[in-house]
């Protein structure tokens, strides 16, 4: 049996897929987004938050019969709110096998993955085939770009949305608004271009930034050092979504 390093479990979440939900964040990511706004689920293993409230650990160890166990406490709950579970992170896919084994001994509960899609194919196929629903959060289509500001190439990235757009399984495209960075008319043109067409494809939702994400991270003992002005305004362009057919919505 498989254990796996959970930071936080947020139970009746509403904004991490339909319905009622329990959000079940995972450390670990590969990707060093520099608007992160969970940078306690960088390191993949348990650490010391350290603030003037106080110190708390961020990161419980669990097995995967001892976390499905806890969901399915809940699964009548959640079935009622037309809800479910919702695997987020960090990216959780850098805990695939975990992952997948807890999804596998869950009672009949509607699953999201929510995930950058930054993982090797074999483990987004495994995971994203046992799964009701993805959230695919698309940064960046340039590749330079996304590597300047994630330190990370998009090849696997992109590689892993046209596996998606085939395993029959239907998700929701989200893109972070970073001022200056992803709402760009390029980048916003481009990924209107990318997934018109898309099998699968229900919508893409836009996510306004995060202003208060930089507080978090003196408390990890990390410097926050965006590669962006966040004094800038938003202003994304809506129109090349409307003009590719592709519904979106800004959340």
């Amino acid at each position: 049996m498989l254990t796996g390093v959970v930071f936080d479990i947020k139970e009746f979440a509403v904004h991490d897929g339909p319905g009622v939900r329990v959000t079940v964040f995972l450390k670990g990511c590969p990707l060093r987004c520099s608007w992160c706004h969970n940078p306690e689920g960088l390191s993949p293993q348990p650490q010391v938050l350290r603030s003037v409230a106080g110190d708390r650990v961020a990161g419980q160890v669990f097995t995967s019969a001892e976390l499905a166990a806890r969901l399915n406490g809940q699964a009548n709950l959640l079935r009622t709110g037309e809800g479910g579970v919702t695997f987020s992170g960090g990216e959780p896919l850098a805990q695939a096998a975990f992952v997948a084994e807890v999804i596998d001994q869950l009672n009949n509960l509607h699953v999201v993955l929510d995930t950058s899609g930054h993982a090797e194919e074999a483990e987004f196929r495994a995971v994203a085939s046992k799964v009701s629903l993805v959230y695919f959060d698309l940064k960046l289509v340039d590749a330079e770009q996304h590597r300047h500001h994630t330190g990370a190439g998009n090849e696997r990235i992109l590689q892993n949305l046209r596996v998606l757009s085939g395993l029959g399984v239907p998700f929701v495209i989200r893109v972070p608004l970073i001022p200056g960075v992803t709402d760009t008319e390029a980048n916003l043109s481009s990924v209107a271009r990318l997934v018109n067409g898309m099998p699968g494809l229900q919508r893409v939702d836009l996510l306004p930034y995060n202003r208060v994400a930089g507080a978090k991270y003196a408390a990890c003992g990390l410097a926050f050092q965006p590669t962006y002005d966040e004094s800038r305004t938003l202003n994304p362009n809506l129109a090349c979504f409307a003009s590719a057919g592709v519904e979106v919505r800004v959340l």
